[in-house]
């Protein structure tokens, strides 16, 4: 049995490959899970000193349930199902922030080998990482920040703010925004620029919700509703038949800031944006008890991703951080991992630079296409042509492009990674 058919129940040839993976999301993690599954010794380094669950809404589209499909024959699949959104009965109900509901999405076509997961990060995050350490048994080193990167022609490695020197054939920079590889594979310092846009998320039970008549009815069963008013929207969705609440409202906001940051949000702030809006968005958010303000930066595509001597590479938010609207920022760091594994694969102990230079080389342009799309779907709603809506209702909703969703990662770069190789 090869890797790439892996169901868990063999263990694939080793390769002798050592990778080092800086960070645990679900980009550091798929790019371990698909390391092992590929034959590559695989160890993470994780500042954070336990494991929480954190955060609110995520979203990963088919071309992530595809991969999540492959893990184990099926079983962590089968695991995230009951934690996400079930829309067959609701799909997305978008309106017009007066309260006008200009038009129904479906929800996506049921694919069981490609299948779409929405749920919340911290619950779906517990998953993988459980399934990667407990049951793969890949070491992940919780509670050690790295302070420095190093590579020469023949290793790479880590040093961890303790002193610990970590050695291996490749590392993987997959520690987010503020990634320190990014520094060391740019020569030079990444400066963020402002998106120009800031978003209030929240994540609550449904206790205050179904008290009122007002709101009531949102708890019936999941469901997925969109308020969409000048450079402004406002997501709100139920999950888990309805026992949890989220909402995200994206809108302008030009603070001078170093780096995305998120902080308490105030509901008083949150009231003022969608003044004069349908009442039924203030009825939902002020049964919240807290949110988060998050402000949102943007990074030019960058010129690379791998360091000079091809042993150091950046994945996930630390090669291309997304905007929200693209509904596809964790999805393509879990692609990113699966073409790391297989190019390292391919290429063999020997070959690991010209293997992470393919990497990038595969991944490049679908990336800085993809990441155009959150502008692109942004400005579909925030500029929104209310007269072409009217006469074309299914001109408003999110896009579904084949050439995003129905790609396969795995199979992609096994097909054209000897075309892009540079032995």
């Amino acid at each position: 049995m090869t890797a790439s058919q892996d169901t868990g129940k063999a263990e694939p040839r080793p390769t002798g490959i050592k990778v080092i993976i800086v960070g645990a999301g679900f980009g550091g993690l798929t790019a371990a899970i698909e390391c092992h599954r590929h034959g590559h010794s695989v160890e993470i380094y994780e500042s954070f000193p336990k494991l929480k669950a954190l955060g609110d809404i995520i979203s990963f589209g088919p071309n992530a349930g595809r991969i999540f499909r492959r893990w184990s024959d099926g079983k962590v699949a089968d695991r995230l199902k009951p934690l996400s959104i079930d829309l067959k009965n609701h799909g997305f109900k978008i309106h017009k922030w007066t309260g006008e509901l200009v038009h129904t999405q479906p929800a996506h076509e049921p694919d069981s080998e490609a299948p779409v997961f929405n749920g919340h990060r911290g619950e779906l995050h517990s998953v993988v990482f459980n399934y990667a350490r407990d049951e793969l048994g890949i070491h992940i080193h919780l509670g050690n920040r790295v302070s420095k990167y190093f590579e020469d022609g023949n290793q790479a490695g880590i040093i961890l703010e303790n002193g610990e020197r970590v050695v291996g054939d490749v590392v993987i920079g997959a520690d987010g925004v503020r990634s320190k590889a990014r520094e060391l594979v740019l020569g030079y310092v990444d400066k963020p620029k402002s998106s120009g846009y800031a978003v209030y998320r929240a994540w609550f039970p449904n206790t205050d919700m179904i008290r009122d008549p007002r709101t009531r009815h949102f708890c019936d069963g999941d469901t997925f509703n969109g308020w969409i008013g000048p450079d402004v929207h406002f997501l709100f969705s139920t999950i888990k038949n309805g026992q949890d609440c989220c909402w995200v409202l994206t809108h302008k906001d030009d603070a001078d800031i170093e780096e995305s940051w998120s902080s308490p949000g105030k509901l008083e702030d949150v009231y003022k944006v969608i003044e004069g809006w349908d009442p039924l968005c203030k009825a939902i958010i002020e049964k919240t008890p807290s949110l988060v303000d998050w402000k949102l930066v943007y990074r030019d595509p960058l010129p690379r991703w791998v360091s000079d001597h091809g042993r150091i590479a950046l994945l996930g938010d630390s090669a291309h951080p997304f905007l929200p609207t693209s509904v596809q920022g964790a999805t393509q760091a879990m692609e990113d991992g699966v073409v790391l594994a297989v190019c390292l694969k391919r290429g063999g102990k020997a070959y690991v630079p010209a293997s992470v230079r393919a990497y990038q080389k595969i991944r490049y342009d679908r990336v800085c296409a993809v990441q155009k799309t959150g502008e692109s779907t942004r400005n579909l709603w925030h500029k929104a042509d209310w007269a072409k809506v009217a006469k074309d209702p299914a001109s408003i909703q999110i896009p579904r492009q084949d050439w995003i969703f129905k790609f396969d990662a795995e199979k992609n770069a096994e097909e054209i990674f000897s075309r892009v190789v540079n032995y």
